[in-house]
């Protein structure tokens, strides 16, 4: 079997440093290629600029030669001739096709040859022009005041840059010149090059400096990222007491703090679950060691088999039951598996009903249950499970309210709503403790002891029912003197409009 070669793993921040890099030598790249685009493109205009300032003294040669001949008839004829007025010199030895210095009768007259010293190597060589500028002449048309053609390449545009002729005041024709497509001569094509080289040396001074402030930056922007995978780590370990600790006022901060926030919560309910262990545990314990006690009592003969002995046993394996019972329900809760039955319904009849079923009950306890007397009100609901609801609610009232006392069914809609309360006479439940009613296995101690019955899980039973019907249930004192509880159910759609 072959071993799988390792793969090369890149971390988070090196992919974004590298990301950084790439994207810095991008953008500085397509920044140098626009600016040597730009460069060129102005350097030429420079370029055309000059060449039209060197045309001045041509036009100046050429309006002499209009004047003297009258017209542009001369350079019709001859049109190779325009060169000697633009570049003189220049053109003549292009004209010889060789490198040849003019003759002393070719020379003006007023520019004598030099005369060579002794020892002069000048006198031995053949004098050579030093390098001029570019030849314009490829790139120049001479029109006359019409515009018609007189010499020079046809080629050029009619919009092309031009310098006037002017003769006795007037304009006798036009040198238009096209723009050079490129750079030719040798000291501008230094000169470009050049600044080529600077930008460039300048981009990789710039990439050099950004380069270490990219790896920086991704160090810095994802050091929070390192705390919370360390973080993490230690939470799935079983350390619920870890926290991120990241104090940014960006989404990784927003991000440590939901972290923060699922460490808590998964500490809590550790906490909840170790708590609620140990109070099943003890819950179950009570009642077996009550049936262990009374059994062994029965075999040892302490105690007479008794129909009231077997009543105390029947009662204790009852109230087993129902803890056992209590426990399934809720567990159902928790798993979604608990059945419902939703269907239109009158939710005062349903309550007119199961309270009817409690009264005999109350009035065995000393507690006079006041019924509501309301109106039809359809919800859409589960009969037997709204059933249980208010089974559980007047249970609970009838064990923590001191006889004699009162329990008082409230039944109203408003706003969408049904509002069902149910009030009872004291003792009441101190304020700190009425969000805990509805945790499971909570007591509040003294009057709502367990010597009252129960296991502290029918008000969790409760709070599962009326969420699963879309409604809330929540506690607070009652007018009465004791604990209300307030239980909203949404009105069916019928109902509503």
């Amino acid at each position: 079997m072959s071993r799988s070669r390792p793969t090369l793993r890149l971390r988070l921040w090196q992919r974004l440093f590298i990301a950084f890099a790439v994207l810095s030598g991008a953008v500085l790249l397509g920044f140098l290629a626009w600016q040597q685009h730009g460069f060129r493109g102005a350097f030429l205009d420079y370029v055309d600029v000059v060449a039209l300032q060197r045309l001045a003294p041509a036009a100046e040669r050429l309006a002499t030669a209009f004047a003297e001949h009258g017209d542009w008839q001369f350079l019709r004829d001859a049109p190779r001739r325009l060169g000697e007025y633009v570049e003189p010199g220049h053109w003549r030895m292009r004209l010889r096709g060789d490198d040849r210095p003019p003759s002393p009768r070719q020379e003006d007259a007023s520019m004598p040859p030099p005369v060579p010293g002794p020892g002069d190597d000048a006198a031995r060589e053949p004098r050579r022009p030093p390098r001029g500028p570019p030849d314009l002449m490829p790139r120049l048309l001479l029109v006359d005041s019409a515009g018609q053609r007189v010499a020079g390449n046809p080629r050029v545009p009619a919009d092309a840059p031009s310098v006037a002729i002017v003769s006795d005041g007037r304009t006798v024709g036009r040198l238009r010149l096209a723009r050079q497509p490129e750079l030719g001569d040798a000291i501008d094509t230094a000169f470009a090059r050049a600044q080529a080289r600077d930008a460039l040396i300048a981009g990789f001074a710039i990439l050099a400096l950004a380069l270490p402030l990219a790896f920086a930056l991704a160090r810095w922007l994802l050091a929070p990222v390192r705390s919370l995978a360390e973080a993490t780590r230690a939470l799935a370990d079983g350390d619920y007491a870890r926290r991120a600790g990241i104090a940014r006022n960006d989404e990784l901060g927003d991000l440590a703090d939901d972290f923060d926030h699922l460490a808590r919560t998964l500490e809590r309910n550790r906490d909840a679950r170790r708590a609620w262990g140990a109070d099943i545990a003890h819950e179950l314990r009570t009642p077996l060691s009550v049936l262990r006690g009374e059994v062994q009592a029965l075999q040892d003969g302490v105690r007479a088999p008794t129909p009231a002995a077997f009543d105390s046993l029947q009662a204790e394996c009852d109230r087993l039951g129902g803890l056992v019972e209590d426990l399934y329900q809720l567990a159902l809760a928790d798993a979604g598996a608990l059945e419902y039955r939703f269907e239109p319904l009158d939710v005062a009849e349903l309550v007119q009903q199961a309270a009817a079923m409690q009264v005999a009950g109350c009035a065995d306890a000393g507690l006079v249950l006041e019924l509501p007397a309301a109106s039809r009100m359809l919800v859409r609901g589960d009969a037997r499970r709204l059933g249980q609801l208010v089974d559980n609610l007047l249970a609970n009232a009838r064990r923590h309210t001191e006889s004699p006392g009162r329990i008082r069914l409230g039944l109203v809609a408003r706003d969408g709503r049904v509002r069902l309360t149910v009030d009872d006479t004291p003792p009441g439940v101190p304020g700190e403790a009425l969000p805990k009613l509805f945790e499971r296995l909570f007591r509040v101690d003294a009057a709502r002891s367990r010597a009252h019955g129960g296991a502290g899980l029918g008000l969790a039973i409760c709070r599962a029912i009326v969420d699963a019907h879309g409604g809330r249930i929540d506690a607070e004192p009652s007018p009465l003197g004791g604990l209300r509880i307030v239980v909203e159910l949404p009105l069916a759609a019928e109902e509503r409009a």
